[in-house]
């Protein structure tokens, strides 16, 4: 069984689960899954996480996400961007000075309402379920953190952007909102998701790619190591008597480490055995004065 993160360039056509779908056949496992949704109009990266990796899930959902969107203004449809039905066209008439403004002014964080074709639930349900049946609910907007815009180029009425943002953003919605702002209207055209976390598009591999790297035994080169995937948490190793405690996932005092660990209290640590094996994700709790398991990656 293959166990980690690989980086997988989604192609248009496809959906998030598909890939996982024909990454089951191809990898010959079951314990896969991916790590956000990429609409079938837009592609690029999608780390998918494998066998133990699949427990990292949440974790990588979290991470900042970088994209590159082409906005189209004086279009608006149903669905926010180019694949769905035209609800209304109007003339652009702003120079690129106004447009540029108006984009830049999303830098920051903005309440954002997630669009009826989406995969957000509602008392259970699925938006765009809801959306299919003719129907148009209220939704709370979401507040989201746009990290930056890039404007790559301008020939109005399109702009091609690069985005950083925080999950949960919706691109198709950052076009719309742009477009209202503008008094125009707006959608998005195309979307490539350029990173994930430290996942760039520039090592992503599509799926035939994966499966000629699997044939020619060069695949596990390409699939990153759980702990190599959570750098950002800083390292601990018990000592050997702390051993079967660890591996049973029992809290650990900071008496059981090998280092000191007094300054890693603010943020979750990797902890590893006293032979330095990656063992699992600990947390320090103050209220009990020790550090309590987050996530387990021991291979059963």
């Amino acid at each position: 069984m293959y166990n980690g993160i690989i980086n997988v360039y989604k192609e248009k056509g496809y959906t998030s689960h598909d890939v996982v779908a024909k990454l089951r056949g191809i990898l010959r496992q079951k314990k896969i899954g991916h790590t956000g949704t990429l609409d079938p109009q837009a592609e690029g990266v999608l780390p998918v996480c494998l066998g133990t990796g699949t427990k990292l899930v949440d974790m990588l959902t979290d991470k900042e996400k970088e994209y590159e969107a082409l906005l189209l203004l004086g279009v608006t449809t149903d669905t926010q961007d180019t694949t769905g039905t035209v609800l209304e066209e109007r003339p652009v008439i702003v120079s690129e000075e106004e447009a540029e403004r108006a984009i830049l002014s999303f830098v920051g964080e903005y309440d954002q309402i997630p669009p009826m074709y989406s995969a957000v639930k509602v008392d259970g349900k699925k938006l765009y379920e809801l959306a299919r049946e003719g129907k148009e609910i209220e939704r709370k907007a979401r507040n989201v953190h746009i990290l930056s815009i890039t404007i790559l180029s301008m020939e109005l009425p399109r702009v091609r952007i690069r985005v950083k943002c925080s999950k949960g953003t919706y691109i198709r919605t950052l076009c719309h909102d742009i477009g209202e702002m503008l008094g125009c209207g707006g959608c998005m055209q195309e979307l490539v998701r350029t990173g994930v976390g430290h996942f760039t598009i520039d090592r992503a591999l599509t799926l035939a790619e994966i499966e000629k790297l699997r044939d020619e035994d060069g695949l596990m080169e390409q699939i990153v190591a759980v702990e190599d995937a959570l750098t950002a948490y800083p390292v601990c190793a018990v000592k050997k008597t702390a051993d079967r405690l660890l591996y049973n996932g029992n809290p650990l005092v900071p008496e059981m480490f090998q280092e000191e660990v007094s300054g890693q209290k603010q943020k979750p640590v990797r902890v590893y055995d006293s032979s330095r094996c990656f063992v699992g994700i600990y947390e320090y709790r103050p209220e009990k004065c020790a550090y309590y398991p987050v996530k387990m990656f021991l291979e059963s």
